[in-house]
């Protein structure tokens, strides 16, 4: 049994593409033990559904846990059978969305213009996922952020790192999604500790909460 304890609650999203079911578990707990509180399993990772099952089975009263790369509502159905808890896609669907909430799941959609942003909203999200970030970058989440409703929480993933964190929560992110600066295929749990612990204190730094 596991002797980790439960993190702080934290908007930082580990993203793992590309993990498989027989490093899952060691991966995610060293996650969490460094401070994460939500990690993604992304579906076109090797036998997601069999990691993400692996992870909440285990861990689930730890770390919020679910799933990345959702394209369609039948995926969602599937990741909520395995025990996932929110979903995060790359792009908006109204579909996905609104099956995401009927299935009592938190979702996190990709979005990169107003009008996704907005129609995202009114489908239900409960989070923004501007994606790619570096595409947007710090001027261009500044001018949305203007417009957008103030309680709304929004994730910066894609090509920001510890090192940006701060120029992105100036423009009005609070939250981030962290993949291949985390993770990669091959990495050891151990590498995994090393970048999140780094990643954890970067966000603690700007003392932040969590809000979702």
């Amino acid at each position: 049994m596991t002797t980790i304890k439960k993190p702080a609650p934290r908007n930082l999203m580990a993203i793992l593409r590309g993990v498989k079911p027989t490093e899952i578990l060691d991966i995610v707990e060293a996650l969490i033990d460094a401070g994460f509180s939500k990690i993604e399993v992304p579906l076109n990772s090797p036998d997601a559904l069999t990691s993400i099952s692996m992870a909440q089975e285990k861990f689930g009263n730890l770390s919020a846990i679910g799933a990345g790369t959702v394209l369609t509502a039948e995926a969602v159905k599937q990741v909520r059978a395995a025990g996932g808890t929110f979903i995060v896609s790359p792009n908006y669907d109204e579909d996905v969305i609104r099956t995401t909430k009927a299935e009592g799941m938190a979702s996190y959609p990709g979005v990169l213009t107003p009008s996704e942003c907005f129609a995202a909203l009114k489908a239900g999200a409960d989070a923004l996922k501007i994606f790619p970030a570096f595409q947007v970058g710090v001027k261009g989440i500044q001018a949305l952020r203007a417009v957008l409703p103030k309680e709304m929480l929004v994730y910066a993933v894609g090509g920001v790192g510890p090192a940006e964190f701060a120029e992105y929560v100036s423009a009005g992110c609070q939250g981030f999604g962290m993949a291949s600066n985390l993770y990669k295929p091959g990495y050891t749990a151990a590498q995994v500790a090393e970048r999140a612990k780094e990643m954890v204190a970067a966000y603690d730094a700007l003392q932040l909460g969590a809000n979702a």
